[in-house]
């Protein structure tokens, strides 16, 4: 039997449910934890990144405006379809993070059980952040939440795939879409990822998939002028600093960097991060001696 030639995956942004090759036409080497070449990965361009946000734009209204139970369907088909590729997973994650299968695999499934674990919020969050207010008269004042918007994503460096997981699964959960920029050392997880959105239910520009260097790419999306909010989860101090100022410009929602165990329960924290509360009032109409008439 003669030697089959290796078949080399070529990995690609993932941008309005596309795989488009960076504008630039640019790659960067990408190498495990032993400086063993891996792949090599698009280098996103600022042009890159104005594309991903008018696809997110475009998507947003009909993703913010579908059930929170359809949302959590499809959340939940993520999770399926990610169960079935989980040893591809495996071993990407094994290869970015220099962990042994065993480790690599409980990341995986951790990653899997949080997608099902916020499908399961999507219905449900709006029960513990909004409600009828008590107030002084013939009124109904009720809170409901509703999505911040367009969200950037800066993925966490060091955990390739259930950081990432993360940083999206949450934000998307309460109706936002999300420009995602994927850890820079170890992109490949989050480019398979792209995969698995694009053949699962989730609409083409609800998530869309960046890969290059974080430095590069985050500031035009933190002074980007139709981005709502920004996740400054994979930024370093300086960094995060100069993100700060320029999201300052347009009085963008900012999630600063803090230290995470991703691995410990991840809360509510996340999807509140980016969700606005609109109050509304309405006259229950007069009040007579009977009671109030509706």
């Amino acid at each position: 039997m003669s030697e089959r030639l290796s078949v080399f995956k070529t990995y690609k942004l993932f941008v309005g449910g596309k795989f488009p090759r960076s504008e630039s036409g640019r790659v960067y080497e990408v190498t495990d934890s032993k400086g063993k070449w891996l792949a090599n990965a698009p280098l996103s361009s600022r042009k890159d990144a104005r594309d991903a946000v008018v696809a997110a734009r475009k998507a947003f209204g009909g993703w913010a405006g579908a059930t929170a139970y359809n949302r959590g369907q499809i959340l939940y088909r993520v999770a399926e379809m990610l169960e079935g590729r989980r040893d591809q997973f495996v071993a990407e994650v094994a290869d970015a993070e220099g962990l042994s299968k065993s480790k690599a695999a409980a990341q995986v499934d951790s990653a899997i059980d949080r997608w099902v674990w916020y499908a399961g919020w999507t219905d449900k969050i709006a029960q513990i952040v909004g409600g009828a207010n008590p107030v002084a008269g013939p009124y109904f004042n009720l809170s409901t939440p509703e999505p911040t918007g367009v969200v950037a994503v800066l993925a966490p460096q060091e955990s390739s795939f259930l950081g990432l997981v993360s940083v999206i699964a949450p934000a998307i959960a309460v109706g936002n879409t999300v420009v995602v920029v994927a850890s820079e050392k170890a992109p490949l997880p989050a480019l398979s990822l792209g995969e698995v959105l694009a053949t699962s239910d989730v609409p083409g520009g609800v998530v869309n998939i960046l890969s290059g260097r974080t430095a590069e790419i985050a500031p035009s999306l933190a002074a980007h002028q139709d981005v709502n909010a920004i996740d400054l989860a994979g930024a370093d101090a300086e960094l995060s600093k100069e993100l700060q100022i320029a999201a300052a410009d347009n009085l963008k929602r900012v999630l600063r960097p803090q230290a995470v165990d991703w691995s410990a329960d991840p809360g509510t924290d996340r999807m509140t991060a980016f969700l606005e509360t609109k109050t509304v009032w309405h006259p229950t109409g007069s009040l007579g001696a009977g009671g109030s008439a509706y």
